[in-house]
């Protein structure tokens, strides 16, 4: 299958191409030109399927054309090699956990899905030696998965840039630890700055004459396209117990709206989802947009949410592309804001009422099921990371102390390695350049 650019003035590539590049020449996001439709039937038989089994016939249904059979199975099998519950929460609300993963978060599956991905194409294209340079920024729990999803894969290195002082320590510690083909950029800076550092080093012609670069930000395809699997998953385990499947609502906690994109292109493969709730916390832009049909990215502001921080969500791009008109992503998407005190509120009261501890980012998601879910609607909401990985932050607006899971506990162990960047340009160049 071929993918276009989302600016529509690059030329069509490969899947190969576009998991390679990233980005696309004309600084658009990459696209399949077909989405193609999952049979019916398959959804008749859902309720019985693992979650392998499930993500294997969607990943078999984008990527078959590319992809020998086996060694797409070994690809889907060692990517989803953890479990993803639907938990009950409160009433017509259902938890999807994400985060039972090596870093505890859900962007595992996309990066260990990608990770797998472009070590295939590299040692089958290009042999042992060649060296693929991935730049990805983070505003939390990005630079972990792809950090630890790439962790010593040959022919791979990686290079994290965060926001100095803005991902909480746990986050920080998955990937400013790890040594080996792992490289952490301290940018003093906001997370989009760190954005528009990765994005300008793959339009710099020098850059690219002397490295082979690639994102592991949810602007790969091979990043955001695999998170599809848990939607299908979640859908499955509701019709395992036997739920109403003609009235699902998803939400969302968004910041640069992979996540939901991916969800947004299963419904188009076919997957029975009624509508989705984009949840922001106080970078609304989205939930601007959804009420002036006027999109204004602005500075991202510090939240608790600080994985949702984001002014200038790049993925907005597919959404607009994908529906192709405000009135088509209105019907189909509604949004919703929530401040730092309505996002701690609603964590506290939630573990006091229902006995389940929310991330704040979760809290997002499960609040606008709250206050927009019909009576006849069930409403599923994404917990994207474990509550741990904001122990600070949790245990403050709780009063409790929280146990640290034995995966979290082991990271922090190790010793801080970062590499202190400017955010202009040129500092970044050279420092790459040096490293070519």
């Amino acid at each position: 299958m071929q993918y276009y650019s989302t600016n529509r003035q690059a030329p069509d590539a490969s899947l190969q191409e576009a998991v390679v590049k990233g980005l696309a020449p004309d600084r658009g996001l990459y696209m399949p030109e077909v989405i193609p439709s999952i049979p019916k039937a398959f959804f008749n038989n859902i309720s019985e399927m693992s979650l392998q089994d499930i993500a294997y016939v969607v990943a078999n249904t984008l990527f078959g054309q590319d992809i020998e059979s086996e060694k797409l199975k070994n690809i889907v099998n060692e990517t989803l090699n953890f479990d993803i519950p639907l938990k009950h929460v409160n009433g017509n609300i259902y938890s999807l956990e994400l985060f039972h993963g090596p870093t505890l978060a859900f962007k595992d599956v996309g990066a260990r899905f990608m990770a797998r991905l472009l070590g295939y194409f590299n040692r089958k294209n290009n042999g042992e030696g060649s060296t693929v340079n991935v730049l990805v920024a983070t505003s939390g729990d990005t630079g972990s998965a792809v950090a630890n999803g790439f962790l010593n894969v040959p022919g791979i290195r990686v290079y994290v840039l965060y926001p100095k002082g803005k991902v909480s320590k746990i986050q920080e510690a998955q990937f400013t630890t790890l040594g080996s083909n792992i490289t952490a950029l301290e940018v003093d800076g906001t997370f989009d700055d760190c954005q528009a550092l990765v994005k300008s080093a793959f339009m710099d012609k020098e850059l690219n004459d002397r490295m082979q670069l690639t994102s592991a930000n949810s602007i790969n395809v091979a990043r955001f396209l695999p998170q599809m699997f848990y939607y299908f998953h979640a859908y499955a385990q509701l019709a395992k117990m036997g739920k109403p499947l003609d009235n699902v609502v998803v939400s969302v906690p968004s910041g640069n709206f992979g996540n939901i994109t991916a969800g947004l292109i299963g419904k188009r493969m076919g997957l029975p989802i009624k509508r989705f709730i984009a949840a922001n916390n106080r970078n609304d832009i989205f939930y601007q947009y959804l009420q002036t049909a006027e999109y204004s990215p602005r500075p991202s502001v510090a939240t608790i949410a600080n994985a949702m921080d984001v002014g200038d969500p790049s993925n907005f791009a597919r959404v607009l592309d994908l529906y192709g008109s405000y009135k088509a992503i209105a019907a189909e998407i509604s949004g919703c804001t929530y401040t730092d005190e309505q996002i701690a509120e609603t964590l506290k009261d939630t573990y006091k009422s229902a006995g389940y501890l929310l991330d704040p980012h979760g809290a997002v998601a499960y609040r606008s099921l709250l206050e927009g879910l019909d009576g006849n609607e069930t409403g599923i909401f994404l917990e994207t990371a474990h509550p741990a990985k904001f122990k600070d932050t949790v245990e403050q607006i709780i009063g409790e102390r929280i146990d640290i899971p034995a995966k979290l506990a082991a990271f922090m162990k190790g010793t801080k390695s970062t590499v202190k960047m400017s955010p202009a340009f040129s500092a970044f160049k050279k420092f790459l350049l040096k490293n070519a």
